[in-house]
């Protein structure tokens, strides 16, 4: 039994449990909480991507001292 068989056979036994418009509805909440988890996840990469790319910079006064330890 492959992955496309099970679900089939889960898609089929929910028909049966709940019927045509609870399952058409329950699957509507299905695909909107997938979406909402993609455009998580989308936003948790940019977001990481991001703060990763960026350099990280010193404070004014400390830039100062390590310029003028640099020049001694």
């Amino acid at each position: 039994m492959g992955f496309g068989t099970e679900l089939l056979f889960v898609m089929l036994l929910g028909f049966l449990i709940l019927g045509p418009r609870k399952m058409h509805a329950m699957l509507g909440h299905v695909a909107r909480a997938k979406a909402d988890f993609d455009k998580a996840t989308r936003s948790f990469k940019s977001q990481l991507t991001s703060a990763l790319d960026v350099k990280p910079q010193l404070p004014k006064d400390a830039r100062q001292t390590q310029d003028a330890q640099s020049a001694e």
